[in-house]
């Protein structure tokens, strides 16, 4: 049975493991363990039993917009649904927050996040810090081809 919880510092190092292949192949924006560390409220994790299968981060942009980040699923547990019902859980955790408007994602995936609601948006529609904080550290940028897209709240 696959439960879903908040990470906890000692999660981290299976976080990294977890996403290394993800991080090499540039699917992945490569966090570091201090990053992941400052952040760590963020995250939720997929486990069974004790095994981390996969997880997420809901970052907080302002009070209008949050983003889903980092999402992973070990390639063994891949069309479970694990990555729809964390994508789900993010969604959810921004409602309780109270964020105003939208959930941002950034995504090689786009069909995937577009059955669950989101709709694709121009990247010019993105936060401008979201650029400068998180994109220039991409081994792709500045030519990108992700695909932004929000979910309205």
């Amino acid at each position: 049975m696959i439960t879903f919880v908040k990470a906890n510092l000692a999660d981290i190092p299976a976080m990294q493991r977890l996403v290394l292949s993800e991080v090499k192949d540039g699917v992945i924006l490569n966090r570091s363990e201090d990053e992941v560390a400052t952040n760590i409220r963020s995250y939720v994790l997929a486990k069974e039993g004790e095994t981390l299968v996969g997880y997420t981060a809901l970052h907080i942009h302002s009070m209008r917009v949050a983003e889903i980040r980092s999402l992973i699923v070990d390639e063994a547990y891949r069309g479970k649904k694990i990555g729809q019902r964390l994508v789900e859980f993010a969604v959810e955790e921004a409602k309780t927050l109270g964020v105003e408007e939208d959930v941002l994602v950034l995504t090689y995936r786009p069909v995937f996040f577009e059955k669950l609601g989101f709709r694709e948006i121009s990247k010019e529609a993105i936060p401008e810090h979201k650029i400068w904080a998180d994109c220039i550290k991409c081994i792709h940028f500045p030519v990108c081809n992700e695909v932004a897209l929000v979910y309205k709240l």
